[in-house]
C-alpha cells in the first residue's frame, strides 16, 4: 500500500499534547506523522477530527491512524462508525499487541487521562510491530463484515 510509511494521527484538545509527543516519536522511529488536528490546545470537537482520520483509513488511502482524547471513548465510538474500520481503544501493552494480533486494529485510540506518554509510545511501537495472526482471528473479522454489510454500512 503507498502510504505504508505514513501514520495518521489525530486528537481533541485534551490529546493535544500527547498527539505531538507521539509525532515525534513516529520521526524518530522512521514513520512519517500525517497531523489531521487538533492544532493546539484550543477548545474543539473530537468527532470531526476522528471522522476524517477514520474516513482515510476507510478509503484505504493509509493503513493505520492514532486518536487520542480525554479517555478515548469518544474518539472509539466515532472512528468505529465506518465500515472498515477497527478502532480499538487500548490503555495497557496487552491490548495493544492483541488489538493488532487478533483484531487487525487499523486505528489505535488511546486515552490521555489514563495512558501517559512514555507508555503511549511503548503501546505504539507494540502496536506498530504486531502482525496480524489470521486463522479464526481472520474468520472473526469476516463475520463483522458481514454485520457491517447486514447493517447497511459497508461503502457502496
Amino acid at each position: 500500500m503507498k502510504n505504508s510509511k505514513i501514520i495518521l494521527i489525530g486528537s481533541d484538545h485534551a490529546g493535544f499534547n500527547l498527539k505531538e509527543k507521539l509525532k515525534i516519536y513516529l520521526a524518530k522511529s522512521g514513520l512519517q506523522a500525517k497531523d489531521m488536528g487538533a492544532y493546539s490546545k484550543e477548545r474543539c470537537d473530537y468527532p470531526l477530527v476522528a471522522y476524517e482520520l477514520a474516513r482515510l483509513i476507510a478509503l484505504k488511502k493509509y493503513p493505520r491512524g492514532v486518536l487520542i482524547c480525554k479517555s478515548g471513548i469518544g474518539n472509539s465510538i466515532a472512528a468505529n462508525k465506518l465500515s472498515g474500520v477497527r478502532a480499538a481503544l487500548c490503555y495497557n501493552l496487552a491490548a495493544a499487541r492483541l488489538s493488532r494480533e487478533h483484531n487487525d486494529s487499523n486505528i489505535l485510540v488511546l486515552g490521555a487521562a489514563f495512558v501517559n506518554s512514555s507508555l503511549a509510545k511503548r503501546m505504539l511501537r507494540a502496536w506498530l510491530n504486531t502482525r496480524f495472526s489470521g486463522g479464526r482471528h481472520k474468520r472473526r473479522l469476516n463475520q463483522i463484515k458481514k454485520i457491517e454489510e447486514r447493517a447497511g454500512c459497508a461503502k457502496r
